[in-house]
């Protein structure tokens, strides 16, 4: 990625920050389970309704399932992810914890948490550099040519962290996710005004 790229995310979202709502650091770990296939703000709805009713590890850790698949329902894969979120605190609770502790191994050891739920929760709590990938980053980097259309979620990760520096990679994620959302969307994208689309191999084969 050259300083043209990083100067327009810059432009655009100088603050990028996740939108996922949360006020305590296992909150934002279980909104980034619940966030996957569906969208943050539809998560941030229920989400305001569960944290509100089990306020702690232990209360969500003590809650039944079905109460909680009956709070998150309109969400995707509802009765897999409030049987996660029950595991979750429920292994958080036995383990002592009343927070998650800025150990990796210990986060993805944790049930419905992957390696790019871990990169999210990592850069955001204790601000550790990673490179989160979802939907909106692979998007954007295949468009923009920084990687291939046939990369997976690990090579997407490790040439992003090759291209982007160090001190970087959480904005940059963040400023790559709402530059997916907003503007270099998957369907209609918004090229016309756009100051990179002379970058973009979208662009080039559309225009």
């Amino acid at each position: 990625m050259d300083s043209e790229i990083f100067n327009y995310l810059d432009l655009l979202f100088p603050d990028a920050r996740c939108e996922l709502n949360y006020n305590k650091d296992y909150e934002l770990l279980i909104a980034t389970v619940l966030s996957a296939q569906t969208t943050d703000k539809r998560v941030n709805k229920v989400t305001e309704v569960l944290f509100n009713k089990y306020p702690s590890i232990k209360d969500l850790s003590e809650a039944s399932v079905l109460d909680i698949e009956k709070i998150i329902r309109e969400i995707g894969t509802f009765r897999k992810k409030a049987k996660f979120v029950h595991e979750i605190t429920k292994k958080l609770y036995d383990d002592g914890y009343d927070y998650v502790p800025n150990d990796r191994k210990y986060i993805e050891s944790l049930p419905g948490v992957g390696h790019k739920t871990a990169n999210v929760f990592l850069a955001n709590i204790y601000n550790e550099p990673t490179m989160a990938v979802d939907t909106h980053v692979s998007r954007v980097s295949r468009r923009l040519g920084i990687t291939k259309e046939n990369d997976n979620v690990s090579v997407i990760e490790d040439k992003l962290m090759k291209k982007v520096p160090k001190d970087r990679w959480s904005k940059t994620h963040h400023q790559l996710v709402l530059f997916g959302r907003y503007k270099c969307k998957a369907v209609n994208p918004n090229c016309t005004d756009c100051l990179i689309k002379e970058k973009c191999q979208y662009y080039k084969k559309n225009n």
